[in-house]
């Protein structure tokens, strides 16, 4: 499985599906919905909807995570929004604002 990635100074506008992972370290708008893992970088801006398997979020989030396995709140990650996920971690330095529901 290759990853997808959108790399720093790309904004995407609109829909992004990938059967793949995907790794933001840009900026993206709308929706995001991955069959893989998603990791978004510290510096990225993800103002959408994240659909996917584990991730890791070091970055900006404005919008609702949903996630098939783990999502991990790394040290720096800023995330408004409600979090769906099986297991989630918040580290210290993480910022999170919004409701979490655990559901295995």
């Amino acid at each position: 499985m290759s990853a997808t990635i959108i790399g720093p100074g790309i904004t995407i506008e609109g829909e992004v599906v990938s059967d793949d992972e995907v790794t933001v370290s840009g900026t993206v708008r709308g929706k995001l919905s991955a069959r893989g893992g998603v990791t978004i970088e510290r510096g990225a801006h993800v103002e959408a909807d994240i659909q996917g398997g584990a991730m890791a979020i070091a970055g900006s989030v404005t919008g609702n995570v949903v996630s098939s396995d783990r999502v991990d709140l790394q040290n720096g990650a800023r995330v408004i929004g409600n979090v769906k996920a099986t297991r989630i971690t918040i580290a210290d330095g993480a910022q999170f604002k919004g409701n979490v529901d655990m559901d295995t």
